[in-house]
């Protein structure tokens, strides 16, 4: 990365995990029957590492983030919990830190890497967020820490049995839209989704090296109706921009495909795919439905939508509006969903039926 803030908050997380007893640590794996659960992605599933890097302009770490369950900005794009928080509760897991935050020492429940603005190319907002393989090096980083502490049989376990969970791509698709990228005018579409989900499979099949067994992916979602974008190119008439839409689509069935073709290949490999696209798309057209009052326009914002990205005034736009009740919205700002629709799509991840996610769900992978 070209931030020299990254190298240095990740060894001081390692000196902390260092003085560590391994004794304890040892007791603590074998006196708790759980499956460790590890998180890798974007502002879907950022816990707050995006407070622990100074080169990042995608952060969460003020109001009105975090108003309604934590009653403080935690550094999560949303007013409450994300969906890796569920999944663990759902898990009997404690909600996993920020791997950079230092002193974390949770080591046998997991760890959550992601970080928001990341995505599967490095290219994606370049030295500005610790992208997938970065993240995947955290991971390779803390193996290491655990066969030091638990011994390589242990270790290699405790790896082999937890949950691996991925949220990536949409800020591929997306990032060309909101800057100066011109990634584009060197790719047509085509051949930038393979290199996008080209990088995916590589991270996959390294964690799978690793010992990792058991994959949870999310597809994405309907990106061209994300607010946020619908305020810079369509502000007046409602409509999303079906050429990224289609991208996430495609996207999507050619994810499908490398999942399937990898459960065929490597010996042990199970996965779930969730159906983000249909589950967000339904409740952006039918908020009624599911509790909502309204599907289109963010809770927190300015602008058409109230989607410009000023939730909380920390940008270069100050003024910004705040909806009354978030758990009427579908969006909490012009990008990211309420806790309300968080927890909704991880409970349908967790247990939901093998036509939204599949070809197991979640519970079925901690099991």
């Amino acid at each position: 990365m070209a931030s020299s803030g990254i190298p240095i908050i990740h060894a001081l997380l390692c000196c902390a995990c260092l003085l560590i007893p391994a004794t304890g640590l040892s007791q603590r794996h074998h006196s708790h029957k759980h499956v460790a659960f590890f998180v890798f992605g974007d502002s879907l599933f950022d816990v707050g590492n995006n407070k622990y890097i100074n080169t990042t302009d995608q952060r969460a770490n003020f109001w009105p983030y975090g108003e309604t369950f934590f009653g403080f900005p935690t550094g999560r794009f949303s007013d409450g919990r994300l969906i890796p928080d569920f999944i663990a509760e759902y898990a009997k897991l404690p909600f996993l830190p920020p791997y950079l935050q230092p002193g974390s020492n949770q080591l046998t429940h997991g760890a959550n890497f992601a970080f928001a603005g990341a995505g599967a190319l490095d290219e994606t907002h370049q030295g500005k967020v610790i992208n997938l393989n970065t993240q995947l090096t955290y991971l390779k980083n803390m193996e290491k820490l655990l066969r030091q502490k638990l011994g390589d049989e242990d270790a290699k376990k405790m790896l082999f049995d937890a949950v691996y969970l991925i949220s990536i791509g949409s800020n591929d698709y997306l990032s060309p839209y909101f800057t100066n990228s011109r990634v584009l005018q060197s790719h047509s579409w085509k051949p930038y989704r393979h290199m996008v989900i080209g990088n995916l499979t590589v991270v996959i099949k390294e964690i799978y090296k690793i010992g990792g067994r058991k994959f949870g992916i999310l597809s994405l979602g309907p990106l061209g109706c994300v607010p946020a974008l619908k305020a810079i190119k369509k502000p007046g008439t409602g409509e999303c921009i079906e050429e990224v839409s289609e991208q996430a689509k495609l996207h999507n069935e050619a994810m499908s495909k490398v999942l399937h073709k990898l459960q065929n290949k490597l010996e042990g490999f199970k996965y779930s795919m969730f159906d983000v696209y249909t589950t967000f798309e339904e409740r952006m057209d039918n908020p009624l439905k599911y509790g909502f009052k309204e599907g289109k326009i963010a809770c927190c914002g300015s602008g058409p939508y109230r989607a410009l990205v000023s939730c909380g005034g920390e940008g270069t736009k100050k003024e910004y509006e705040l909806c009354s009740n978030s758990r009427e919205y579908v969006f909490f700002d012009g990008v990211h969903p309420t806790e309300k629709v968080n927890q909704q799509l991880a409970k349908l991840m967790w247990s939901g039926t093998h036509n939204i996610t599949r070809p197991y769900n979640l519970k079925e992978l901690f099991s």
